[in-house]
């Protein structure tokens, strides 16, 4: 079991972007309570810069986002690792037509292949091929790293508390 390198002390960290923004506001209407404004404002900033942190990560294996996301679905769903498009649609959130096209690249790629489903004619199934299984397993090693990265900011038990009050918040918005 490998032990991770200690986290150094916590360090007030210098003003944001944020606090130029709130105080500003501030100025202009001191009435306001910008509490919710900084916080919003701050997970904003950190999914977009972990976003692309990511996206970058996913780059180094040719492909995007929306593409990594089809792939890890199928991934996550186990052996065969196959699901219909109207599935894949709706984990997702997508259209058909947003859909199709990440398909279409995928396949031609080789990452993936679109067959008949064996239990219903009129249907398709998608499923990963050996090399998008290969690519997968890789990509998403590399993102979590990316994502790890950042983390590395705290402890463990910091990491499990930020979690516990992004879930609260996310439940909250829900």
């Amino acid at each position: 079991m490998s032990s991770s390198p200690p986290t150094p002390a916590p360090v007030d960290p210098a003003p944001d972007a944020v606090d130029v923004i709130t105080a500003q506001w501030q100025c202009v209407r001191p009435d306001l309570e910008t509490a919710a404004m900084a916080t919003f404002g701050r997970i904003y900033r950190l999914a977009k810069a972990v976003g692309d942190r990511t996206e970058r990560a996913y780059a180094a294996y040719g492909i995007s986002r929306g593409e990594f996301d089809v792939l890890a679905t199928l991934r996550r769903s186990g052996e065969p690792y196959a699901l219909s498009p109207k599935q894949l649609t709706a984990t997702l959130m997508l259209t058909t037509g947003g859909m199709t096209g990440r398909l279409d690249k995928l396949e031609k790629a080789g990452l993936l292949t679109r067959s008949p489903d064996p239990t219903d004619r009129r249907a398709l199934r998608v499923t990963l091929t050996p090399e998008g299984l290969e690519l997968i397993d890789r990509a998403v090693g590399a993102g979590l790293i990316a994502q790890q990265t950042v983390l590395d900011t705290f402890t463990q038990a910091e990491v499990e508390t930020l979690n516990d009050l992004l879930r609260r918040l996310l439940t909250a918005a829900s």
